[in-house]
């Protein structure tokens, strides 16, 4: 990998993964605030699990792309090293085209769904349903740029990774 790609991939990844840690922080204040006006107060207002749920949902799209590159996705390699060197570099430019059609494909229909639901409202909020939507298509084209930058090679294993953080 060029150093040109390995600096976009680690700039992307750290952007996506600290807004996707912030908003998993900010979901965990709003669920712990729900649970206390719940429990303690007597009663939550609608909003906080409305809330929680769009906050956890665009945290886990956020980080997808980065988790991707990183391979620290759920996957069973085991055909990958089966395989002789020639059919793994095929199976492996296969997966990185699978990866980004699917995500490319993802994020434009998934962007044409967010814009449909634009005249609905959300029931705790009272904002438009648009706006939580629009986490889809990002996280989804997120994943198609890191994949792309990335590129059709072999996908990082968790003991690659933690060889790569220990030089580090």
């Amino acid at each position: 990998m060029s150093s040109l790609n390995a600096r976009v991939l680690g700039a992307s990844r750290r952007v996506s993964l600290s807004v996707a840690s912030t908003l998993l922080l900010i979901d965990l204040a709003i669920i712990l605030y729900g649970v206390f006006m719940r429990y303690l107060a007597g009663g939550a207002p609608i909003w906080t699990d409305e809330l929680a749920r769009y906050l956890i949902i665009g945290s886990v799209l956020l980080a997808a792309g980065a988790v991707w590159v990183e391979g620290g996705h759920m996957r069973v390699a085991l055909i990958e090293r089966l395989l002789p060197v020639s059919l793994r570099r095929l199976l492996n430019l296969y997966q990185w085209l699978l990866t980004l059609a699917i995500a490319i494909a993802a994020a434009i229909f998934s962007y044409r769904y967010a814009q449909s639901v634009s005249m609905f409202t959300s029931q705790g909020l009272g904002i438009s349903r648009t706006v939580p939507m629009m986490a889809m298509p990002i996280g989804f084209a997120l994943l198609a740029w890191q994949a792309l930058w990335y590129g059709p090679a072999p996908l990082k294993e968790l003991s690659e990774m933690a060889e790569t953080e220990e030089a580090s």
